[in-house]
């Protein structure tokens, strides 16, 4: 059989996507054994009841563009369909069936599809984003006068590029790729507001950020604001694990005109599960790593009217050496409280000022009374232990004292003193959230760990 026989044989075949252009060639195939069209004429831009698709994703009855003999159909023999974000469908309009359809993106990775009960339609089983390039390979059996008659083709086609405007990305963090501690969530801040009044929008949103460990950990996502998510495990990071986020937004539309863009990945794994726990009560704080103790040291913690924060907090990071002023916790100046010290081995856990810090001043106090401003201190060979011991992410939990609970979100990372069940509850796909629908949709496109 001749290549161009193998063109004209296969009949008509039609793609219907959420705005698409086509490309295809009249030229015969340059591979005889692919079909694979040679190019030859330019991407088919067609408009139909009023919507471009020049002008990206639109909302439209399904219709189809019409294939026949490696050129695109024109005038009265096509019409465009398009969905909102809908599935890719190339359907035969002549008998046959399509016997083997490969799907590809412009990485090479297959797209996942299925034909239909009589063989001759092929739909993705997802949406696919504005501006992406594919490739099908197509096997086309037809009844022959000798038996069944094999033909090959191939469909070059892309979606059209999202509208002009505002593009959703997201920056994740920690910042870094890297090791950190068994206590640092996951951030994701949104480059533009997704409300809370627009629930379907932060489904999307929701659905496109991907988080895989090695090994498996159950975690959710949790919307603090309009621009900002945290994702967190049921209990902390188990220690050693590997862990990628991506955004899956590029391309998609999330609601009007605001389409997701382009954001860089992160990986990061964590190291061993250190947890250093102040006992106020006994005033002294335990070091454990992997839940066996390390070091045990006397200390002290915020005195009445400056009580320290109970709970879990996460290390934000360190610093050899940080001025630490009363003014900037409002006590004013010329107070008996006031103070202003140059202070060694400070390991942060509250963007407001709290830390783990040497205090030699304090030494007498260490072990027997409660005597600082909120932060909790210790002898400068311990803060300088504990300063090398630890990093970003690590554990620091405050029990058996007076203090108010550390809150979990506006003065760093106090996400751990929220139940799972809690936890779940800020998430758009939890069951019980505003207008949350469960289905094959939801659940294909939901992160998978």
């Amino acid at each position: 059989m001749s290549s161009r026989r193998s063109v004209r044989g296969w009949g008509a075949l039609s793609l219907a996507v959420g705005a698409v252009l086509v490309s295809t060639a009249a030229q015969s195939p340059a591979d005889p054994d692919t079909g694979a069209f040679a190019a030859s004429e330019p991407t088919a831009l067609v408009t139909v009841d009023g919507c471009s698709a020049g002008g990206g994703l639109c909302s439209a009855p399904r219709h189809t563009v019409a294939l026949r003999g490696g050129r695109v159909l024109t005038g009265e023999e096509f019409t465009l369909g398009a969905q909102v974000s809908g599935p890719v469908e190339l359907a035969l309009r002549t008998p046959g069936v399509l016997a083997d359809v490969t799907v590809t993106d412009q990485r090479g990775r297959r797209v996942a599809g299925a034909p239909s009960v009589d063989g001759t339609r092929w739909t993705s089983a997802a949406a696919l984003p504005a501006g992406a390039r594919y490739a099908a390979r197509l096997v086309v059996e037809r009844a022959g006068a000798h038996g069944p008659d094999r033909h090959l083709a191939r469909l070059d086609f892309r979606t059209v590029a999202a509208p002009a405007g505002q593009r959703l990305t997201v920056t994740f963090g920690p910042d870094d790729d890297g090791t950190y501690g068994v206590g640092r969530p996951v951030t994701a801040e949104l480059s533009h507001p997704v409300p809370a009044e627009e629930p379907e929008a932060r489904r999307v949103v929701e659905r496109a950020l991907l988080v895989r460990t090695e090994p498996h950990v159950e975690g959710a996502w949790y919307w603090v604001d309009s621009t900002t998510l945290h994702y967190r495990p049921r209990a902390y990071w188990p220690a050693r694990t590997t862990v990628r986020v991506r955004s899956g937004l590029e391309g998609a539309r999330v609601t009007g005109s605001l389409y997701g863009g382009r954001s860089r990945p992160l990986t990061f794994t964590t190291g061993a599960r250190i947890e250093a726990v102040t006992d106020i009560a006994a005033l002294e704080m335990t070091v454990f790593r992997d839940g066996e103790p390390l070091r045990t040291f006397p200390v002290t913690t915020g005195k009445a009217g400056y009580r320290t924060r109970g709970g879990t907090k996460v290390v934000l990071g360190k610093e050899p050496l940080v001025r630490m002023r009363g003014d900037s916790i409002g006590i004013a100046r010329g107070s008996r409280d006031y103070y202003d010290l140059k202070v060694r081995w400070a390991t942060r856990v509250t963007w407001s000022g709290e830390y783990l810090h040497a205090a030699p001043w304090s030494l007498d106090a260490q072990g027997s009374e409660n005597v600082s401003h909120g932060c909790t201190g210790m002898s400068t060979a311990d803060a300088a232990w504990l300063f090398a011991t630890v990093r970003e992410g690590d554990l620091v939990r405050v029990v058996n004292g007076y203090g108010e609970l550390m809150t979990p979100f506006d003065n760093g990372f106090g996400d751990w003193n929220l139940s799972w069940p809690e936890w779940r509850r800020g998430s758009a796909l939890a069951p019980g959230a505003a207008g949350h629908r469960s289905g094959s949709t939801a659940a294909a496109l939901r992160p998978t760990l």
